[in-house]
């Protein structure tokens, strides 16, 4: 496979107003996007998943060559993904390909991971910290990883607005589905004032939580 071979597919593809729209949601003009809808990026990744190191050749000029690139590594096994992971997150510049970067494998390898999400956590760059905590929402979210969830969180640095947005999207989730321990750490008031409100807001927007909880949950706004 050559880089022109998959450029030419990717063209073929392009939708021009999915393209305009997407570099909307992205809120970043220096980002170049060819306008391919996200099921087939997924397929042509899919496609290519056999070809990793020829994908990771190429360069990095589209949002949606470095799409392909990573969802083809979350396809791989565990063994095989741990050794695209770090090349993989320093790939990440945006919050879409932060969030559709799941690598499913980790659901049965969580202890394992947790020395390369707490080491993404500390390093002071936003979508290396948006990954560390996006990848705790997608596969620690239960009573066992409580306190890492809520380690991570407290020592995230919400400065950065993506980090900031997913620690609230984290805290939120653990409000719906671990909320006795989530309302505790609510009541600590460790997050900052946005962080806290936002994580609130957003746990009270999902029909998942009861209303009387909500109710709650909105009288513990700072």
């Amino acid at each position: 496979m050559h880089y022109r071979e998959l450029l030419a597919e990717l063209e073929s593809n392009a939708d021009e107003s999915y393209k305009c729209f997407h570099k909307k949601l992205l809120k970043n003009d220096a980002i170049n996007v060819l306008g391919v809808r996200i099921p087939t990026l997924r397929k042509i990744a899919k496609k290519y998943k056999n070809d990793i190191d020829a994908l990771l050749s190429f360069p990095d000029e589209y949002y949606d060559v470095t799409f392909i690139k990573l969802t083809a590594v979350s396809l791989l096994g565990y063994e095989d993904f741990i050794k695209y992971v770090d090349r993989c997150v320093s790939l990440i510049d945006n919050w879409a390909t932060c969030d559709c970067f799941v690598p499913k494998c980790i659901l049965k390898h969580r202890e394992e991971f947790l020395p390369y999400i707490r080491r993404y956590a500390e390093a002071d760059k936003e979508f290396y910290q948006r990954f560390a905590l996006t990848t705790l929402l997608h596969f620690y979210v239960t009573e066992e990883y409580a306190d890492v969830i809520y380690g991570h969180v407290k020592s995230s640095n919400t400065n950065y607005y993506y980090v900031h947005m997913a620690a609230a999207w984290l805290v939120a989730e653990m409000l719906v589905k671990q909320y006795d321990s989530a309302k505790i750490f609510l009541s600590e008031n460790s997050l900052d004032k946005k962080t806290h409100n936002k994580a609130i807001q957003k746990a009270c927007e999902s029909f998942r939580l009861s209303d009387d909880r909500k109710n709650y949950l909105k009288g513990q706004k700072r």
